[in-house]
């Protein structure tokens, strides 16, 4: 039976995905987060979370470990990218990182809906649209060589449940190796957790921009829905 006090975090020891569990954990939920490496158990058991170790791409051992977990939300916070967005490592990591997309967004999709679960909020970012007039609302459409972005997204709104994919900005702040705001659409990684965790109980399915407002894209809805701040920071 589905654990209705129960998250699965995907992707819990990234940037957001360590400030999500804080306030997760905080909100009084019991977090699952997934780790591939037995050396980072450790540091997901100090923020509060039931570490399991799981490869995405593992498709078996995913189904077996969200079937066991029943959560009632499943939180899509995957991504393979270097530290600072590393231009040396860059190239590689974007192959890396649509396959991560696409493949492991499927095994993820299809393990939830089998294991029973209400909500996927999954991450994608808010700086795919093809070239057109600003601010990029939810409705722009995204250039055509993001198919790794467009293959998330499709997949989590077509599947059987309660499918959310927040947009996310540039991001900036703690463990992201950026201090300041880059241009483009930026975006704080505490303000970037705060949307995950409203998104657990608040807004209908569909497509939502999170970034400040530098004249690149809106993110009223947002706003307006999750009651989203962009100026929100941890204690």
């Amino acid at each position: 039976m589905v654990r209705n006090d129960r998250i699965l975090l995907a992707g819990a020891t990234g940037a957001v995905g360590q400030r999500l569990s804080k306030l997760l954990v905080a909100d009084g939920w019991e977090v699952v987060g997934t780790t591939r490496s037995a050396a980072k158990t450790a540091q997901l058991r100090n923020l509060g979370v039931q570490p399991v170790i799981v490869d995405v791409f593992d498709a078996d051992a995913l189904n077996r470990v969200v079937g066991e977990v029943q959560p009632a939300i499943v939180i899509h916070q995957l991504t393979d990218l270097p530290y600072a967005l590393d231009p040396a490592q860059l190239p590689e990591a974007l192959v890396r990182n649509a396959r991560l997309r696409d493949i492991g967004t499927r095994n993820l999709v299809a393990a939830a809906v089998r294991a029973g679960t209400r909500r996927l909020i999954a991450q994608s970012i808010a700086f795919a649209y093809a070239p057109g007039p600003l601010p990029y609302s939810e409705e722009a459409p995204l250039n055509p060589a993001s198919r790794g972005v467009i293959s998330l997204e499709t997949q989590v709104l077509a599947a059987p449940l309660e499918g959310i994919v927040l947009r996310y900005g540039r991001f900036y702040g703690p463990g992201t190796g950026v201090d300041s705001p880059p241009a483009g659409g930026p975006l704080h990684v505490d303000a970037a957790a705060d949307a995950a965790r409203r998104a657990v109980t608040k807004g209908v399915p569909g497509l939502y921009n999170i970034a400040e407002d530098d004249g690149t894209v809106s993110s009223q809805k947002a706003k307006t829905v999750l009651g989203w701040n962009p100026g929100f920071r941890l204690p």
